[in-house]
């Protein structure tokens, strides 16, 4: 188990580094390619694109070739787009580089938590997933200190900001070697000696016995492939909606755009002052998901998803009140940011990523997790290429009130969510059938 979840925290903290890099490396960006608003708006949401198209994928290449396969192509493609973005020598190439990064985290952000919901034990499930989402909150900050230690390095920082993920991606394509196939994956497809050893490996004699009997069971009575649709209607749609919520709210536009927008509406003063204050937010991501991490397997799923939405509720109808007064605080607004990323991190960032993994019966899981992991991708793009938009035609202020908006239709949908917690893949899935 601690090979597994190394593995899955350097997954992590390439999706983390990868996605964040972005915030501080967009201002040499666009003035060494001299870029407009919307070319801006492109660059920043390039790899989104390839996170939707390496999601839609995903699911139905880890049913037919392995979890862990998957991940191992993830880890190429992370290395290849670390090394390609570094060195563009037109906005054209790094769109590119970006994109095959962004068919990496796609992946890698539908397999991972899938992945380490299959082989962790139930009494154990919420936080080893959680630790996943503590390594992209991690590679979070990772990439926000590096964009403020390489910000007074002038134009050139942003190939080293990109360059730097390469380490880590070689990292995870070794480590991917030393950690077993998902034991559930290989009852699927009939390999019970391969499973048999996979589980002895994560929990010994016990928990192999325990589980092989379990996970059998549910197999032999898991309707074929083609009626999963209609069977498992109902948890697809929660899957969905937990998926568009979490990034609804509006989560990535202080992700990607802090810098520009602590700059241009938050009274920041200076570049610098902005990249501090990024490594300040990044900061307090980490502290309040390593608390999700000791409460996510101690209090339901549906109370710690509507009570983060709404925490983050009160945050964003604080920025609203700041953002339009005529000379609005940057200390403020800076408070109540951190107060929003808090509220996120402790619940509604790793929570809507264990619930989508807990739902699906085996073999429909990757193509079904699949779905989720595409709407909530796409849902990304939708607010990161709106977001500078939104703020020409509603203001800052304006813009921070719809997802205000959206945050209180999540708050009374995630409160009225069936529970998972303590219970196991195969209990959850019979659930559906009541």
């Amino acid at each position: 188990m601690y090979r597994i979840a190394l593995t899955g925290a350097i997954s992590g903290l390439l999706f983390g580094f990868d996605t964040a890099v972005i915030n501080g490396a967009l201002l040499s960006l666009r003035s060494h390619f001299a870029l407009t608003e919307f070319q801006v708006e492109v660059a920043a949401s390039s790899l989104l694109y390839g996170c939707l198209f390496g999601a839609m994928g995903a699911g139905t290449l880890s049913d037919r070739y392995g979890r862990r396969s998957i991940l191992r192509l993830s880890g190429l493609l992370f290395l290849m787009s670390a090394i390609f973005a570094a060195v563009p020598h037109t906005i054209a190439e790094f769109l590119v580089a970006r994109f095959v990064g962004g068919l990496g985290i796609g992946l890698a952000s539908t397999i991972a938590p899938l992945y380490l919901a299959e082989v962790s034990p139930r009494e154990k499930r919420g936080s080893i997933v959680t630790l996943n989402q503590t390594a992209i909150v991690s590679g979070i900050l990772v990439a926000y200190c590096t964009n403020w230690a390489l910000s007074f390095t002038g134009e050139v920082a942003w190939r080293w900001m990109f360059g730097s993920a390469a380490l880590p991606a070689v990292a995870f394509i070794v480590c991917l070697r030393f950690v077993p196939e998902s034991p559930r994956w290989l009852l699927q497809q009939h390999r019970g000696p391969e499973a048999d050893a996979a589980l002895y490996t994560i929990g010994g004699d016990a928990h192999r016995a325990e589980t092989l009997a379990e996970i059998s069971e549910a197999i032999a009575q898991e309707v074929p492939a083609p009626g999963w649709l209609r069977r498992m209607r109902r948890p697809l749609v929660l899957a969905i909606v937990v998926a568009a919520l979490q990034q609804m709210t509006g989560i990535n536009t202080v992700l990607y755009y802090g810098s520009m927008l602590f700059v241009a509406h938050g009274n920041s003063g200076t570049d610098e002052r902005a990249f501090a204050a990024n490594v300040l937010i990044g900061v307090t991501n980490l502290v309040f998901t390593l608390v999700a991490l000791a409460v996510m397997d101690r209090i339901d799923r549906r109370f710690l998803l509507g009570g983060s939405a709404a925490v983050m509720l009160v945050a964003l109808l604080l920025l609203v009140f700041e953002f339009q007064r005529a000379h609005a605080s940057f200390v403020l607004i800076v408070a109540s940011t951190m107060l929003y990323v808090a509220a996120f991190a402790t619940g509604l960032g790793p929570g809507a990523w264990v619930y989508i993994a807990e739902i699906f019966p085996t073999n429909i899981r990757g193509r079904a997790m699949s779905i989720g992991t595409t709407v909530l991708w796409g849902s990304c793009i939708l607010v990161s290429n709106s977001f500078l938009t939104l703020i020409r035609a509603l203001s800052a202020a304006g813009a921070f009130a719809v997802y205000a908006g959206i945050c209180a239709v999540a708050v009374v949908f995630f409160f009225r969510l069936p529970e998972t917690r303590g219970r196991s893949l195969e209990e959850i899935e019979r659930s559906w059938e009541v």
